[in-house]
């Protein structure tokens, strides 16, 4: 566990908690999804470390353990914190893996600061390559309405909010795909989350175009989505993100929800551990 400061700001710092959890081969790096922490990678720790490999987590700004200032929620900042923890701890050769909101900073990061630290990226229930829906984005599988409608219910009634938000995240056609224990432990991890943080993280994630930024990425690639993502679906992101990446992998797994990393852990650290051999 360290602190890593992201920011030198004129009245504070921004410092950012993150978990290097050892590991002599290549490191991974993974990033969390909203609006939880790097503790929602807990499944996919174990199976890391006993392939050998350097597994980093850490905590968005605004979320977590790390501070929560009122601004610096854009895509580039956030690409910029990625760059100030790969730098901070030395890391290169590695793969970035970017769970839903994640997959925008794993392609922002590659845009802005390109390949050399970076071996491949995986996009894993990502909000690549657009969400929202638009007049020059039809596929967006995210209406203005509905935006508005979650930023409305976050607003009005936060812990309401994140309890069906965590609910959806897990579930397929109103199915639960986890056990109780593992809603609640996700739902704990949305209380660390700051209210503003996560309302600005909203509209960035919602309406951030990663297009243009999908089109620069050379290195090797991952899609790893579920087909029963209600949250992220598919046909509107991991399908559109796999065309987007000439040569990039497809797995699709069957009867998962957004949450794929947690309710299918075992299908998901396997294609993640064979992408990882290549």
């Amino acid at each position: 566990m360290t602190e890593i400061t992201a920011h030198h700001g004129l009245l504070r710092d921004t410092k950012l908690h993150v978990d290097d959890h050892g590991g002599t081969g290549r490191p991974v790096v993974l990033l969390h999804g909203w609006p939880l922490s790097g503790e929602s990678w807990k499944p996919q720790l174990p199976a890391l470390r006993q392939a050998g490999h350097r597994a980093i987590t850490y905590d968005r700004r605004g979320f977590g353990r790390s501070d929560k200032p009122l601004t610096g929620y854009g895509y580039d900042t956030l690409a910029e914190d990625l760059h100030t923890v790969l730098r901070e701890l030395d890391v290169h050769d590695a793969t970035l893996v970017g769970f839903s909101m994640g997959g925008g900073e794993v392609a922002r990061y590659l845009a802005n600061y390109g390949p050399d630290r970076v071996r491949s990226v995986v996009f894993a229930a990502a909000v690549t390559p657009y969400m929202m829906h638009t007049p020059d984005n039809p596929e967006g599988p995210l209406a203005p309405a509905a935006a508005a409608k979650m930023a409305a219910g976050l607003t009005a009634d936060r812990d309401r909010f994140f309890d069906g938000f965590i609910t959806e995240f897990f579930s397929v056609g109103g199915q639960l795909k986890v056990t109780e224990q593992q809603r609640q432990e996700a739902l704990a991890l949305t209380r660390q989350a700051g209210k503003i943080p996560a309302l600005e993280c909203l509209t960035a994630f919602g309406n951030t175009d990663f297009r243009d930024n999908l089109a620069e990425i050379t290195v090797p690639a991952l899609v790893l989505h579920g087909d029963g993502d209600a949250t992220v679906p598919f046909d509107g992101s991991g399908r559109r993100t796999h065309a987007a990446l000439p040569g990039s992998r497809l797995v699709v797994l069957p009867g998962a929800p957004h949450g794929c990393n947690v309710s299918h852990p075992d299908a998901f650290n396997h294609a993640l551990l064979d992408f990882l051999a290549d």
